[in-house]
């Protein structure tokens, strides 16, 4: 079986220290998705049987008239009508902004929404982003990100005024006006999310924004926040477990410095013999402590690899088991296996070289390029990685010799604001929901405190990333529980807001 890190980004962005030569961008890298399904991902793939998938004729340009942004191209949607009580009785409609990706592998995180949707008998839509899955102009994968002509098409403004171009009509074929609206997302999705019910208000009643980190821009948040909760997560759970991983950097510098220290390396870690340098072998290891982090679940998951609840706690117990010997790499390996190979499957050697991309995610290298310069590459002294600064010219120099482009670090706070967010959002802002597990290294990037009465901000101190998106379970914890309730609460408020509104309205 092949292991691959994708250097995306995405919600890409920590370029480390001994990574200078490929900008790595974390939102969205994915290594090696399994074939086999933990439980929540067995109730996804049977809620996938729920599905009707559709397709929207949609505008190439939503911004200009010329010749060309009148070509169109076929958006997917996925559409669940089982709860939905009618236009008639204007049930709401909850729509769910797409990722940087396949909608229906997004759909896999996202339970909360099946979850809901009896209670509120709303109809449930997946809106695919443009340049992924299916949803591809110019006639295919390759025609379209064949260059800077066409891939200038995918930008984040082009999307939001896909969803909001769909979400009219799909109401309107409905007969469906009256139905109120609202939006989730989570990660990219939940920035989409909070941009969206700030740019379409007419759309959408209330935006429920998951782990979104619409703060990492333009100096708002610092670049060494991202390391820093992760180093936080890792130390919280053991000091030694913190000391061996922040060790390992220079003793594998070391070893690959001595005469059959690469070979050596690649025998420890069970790296196949085609491809292996001190840069990949750290990449390798430190996604696996950064996406560890990120999806450091209480139950057990299937998002982004097969993984045990909390996932950081086992890698730390891992590396601190005295049955695993003294040996600082055997510790390591056994480590990143919480990661790698959790349920055992992978029987032969990882493969650093392979260049699957099975969710089709190489469009976020653009977006990372143009408008997402998350400034977040950065690790202190007392980081769990190498020390290192955020250069923006280095993503600059990569940007231009890959698509010959300058990136615009500063549009998106130039179009969704972001500087002084409380003031700003205070005076124009309402319903948004921004929920935020602290032990997600993207939580640092979000709105960690209410700004209004209809700008909530709900902590979960021992939540990942979007957990409170996911399908719950009986063994969820009472803390999760707890966020999801006020949500519902929240939702519902918005809800009867609306009918109360178009009863004053008669």
């Amino acid at each position: 079986m092949k292991t691959r890190i994708i250097l995306l980004f995405f919600f890409f962005y920590f370029a480390f220290s001994f990574a200078k030569t490929t900008p790595t961008f974390p939102f969205s890298t994915i290594i090696n998705r399994p074939n086999g399904l933990s439980a929540s991902s067995a109730k996804a793939a049977d809620n996938h049987k729920l599905y009707d998938t559709k397709y929207f004729t949609q505008i190439l340009d939503h911004f200009t008239f010329t010749p060309q942004s009148y070509h169109t191209f076929q958006q997917r949607y996925l559409i669940n009508d089982r709860y939905w009580g009618g236009a008639k009785n204007m049930a709401p409609i909850f729509v769910y902004m797409g990722n940087e990706g396949d909608i229906e592998w997004f759909t896999q995180n996202t339970g909360f929404m099946f979850d809901i949707a009896p209670h509120f008998n709303a109809l449930l839509v997946f809106i695919e982003h443009r340049f992924y899955g299916k949803s591809v102009p110019f006639g295919g994968e390759k025609e379209a990100k064949s260059s800077s002509k066409t891939l200038g098409y995918l930008s984040s403004t082009q999307v939001l005024a896909d969803y909001a171009t769909l979400i009219i009509d799909l109401k309107k074929n409905l007969t469906a006006t009256d139905s109120p609206v609202v939006v989730f997302g989570g990660s990219y999705g939940g920035m989409l999310a909070a941009w969206f019910r700030l740019k379409y208000p007419h759309v959408t009643i209330g935006a429920l924004a998951s782990s979104a980190p619409i703060l990492y821009f333009e100096n708002i948040t610092s670049p060494y926040a991202f390391s820093d909760v992760i180093t936080q997560d890792f130390r919280s759970e053991s000091e030694n477990c913190y000391k061996v991983i922040k060790g390992s950097w220079q003793l594998i510098q070391d070893i690959a410095e001595e005469s059959g220290g690469l070979e050596r390396l690649r025998k420890s870690f069970n790296i196949c013999k085609n491809y292996i340098s001190v840069g990949s072998l750290e990449g390798w290891l430190s996604t696996a402590y950064t996406y560890t982090a990120m999806t450091d679940y209480p139950t057990a998951t299937n998002f982004l690899n097969p993984m045990p609840p909390y996932p950081v706690k086992q890698m730390c117990k891992a590396i601190d088991d005295p049955n695993h010997g003294s040996d600082p790499l055997a510790k390591l390996y056994s480590a990143v296996n919480i990661y790698y190979n959790y349920t055992g499957e992978v029987n032969n050697c990882f493969d650093l070289a392979s260049s699957s991309d099975p969710h089709g995610l190489s469009g976020w290298s653009w977006q990372a390029c143009t408008e997402m310069i998350m400034p977040l590459g950065g690790s202190n002294k007392d980081s769990i990685f190498p020390a290192s600064e955020w250069d923006y010219n280095e993503r600059a120099q990569y940007c231009k010799e890959a698509f010959k482009i300058e990136p615009r670090p500063n549009w998106i706070t130039t179009e969704f604001g972001g500087h002084n967010i409380e003031r700003v959002l205070k005076r124009f802002g309402s319903n948004i929901i921004f929920f935020n597990g602290l032990r997600d290294p993207w939580s640092a990037g979000g709105v960690l405190k209410n700004i209004s009465k209809s700008l909530v901000a709900i902590i979960a101190k021992e939540g990942a990333h979007h957990v409170d998106l996911r399908f719950s379970t009986k063994e969820d914890p009472k803390w999760l529980k707890d966020v999801r309730r006020k949500e519902v609460e929240i939702i519902q408020k918005w809800i009867s807001q609306y009918y109360h509104s178009l009863t004053d309205l008669i």
